[in-house]
């Protein structure tokens, strides 16, 4: 979950700059889809972790498909 994190966090830094920034929508959407995803998949790994129920690991996989629409939106807008 961490190296997740730290990947994920410098790509939502860098998203403006990698989607021209500007006035366009996808760099929000992007945005939308790695906050989304960082916050499901390594929030829950977290949990599982500190609580030990794991339980809360059942949000990591819609985690994990909302870190891949952010990286699928972003090869869309590079194409």
């Amino acid at each position: 979950g961490a190296r997740f994190q730290l990947l994920h966090s410098a790509l939502l830094v860098a998203t403006p700059a990698i989607c021209g920034g500007g006035k366009r929508r996808i760099p929000h959407v992007s945005g939308a889809f790695f906050t989304i995803g960082i916050a499901l998949f390594s929030g829950s790994c977290y949990a599982v972790g500190v609580t030990e129920d794991r339980n809360y690991g059942k949000a990591a996989p819609i985690g994990g498909l909302a870190l891949m629409a952010g990286w699928l939106s972003l090869a869309l807008v590079k194409r």
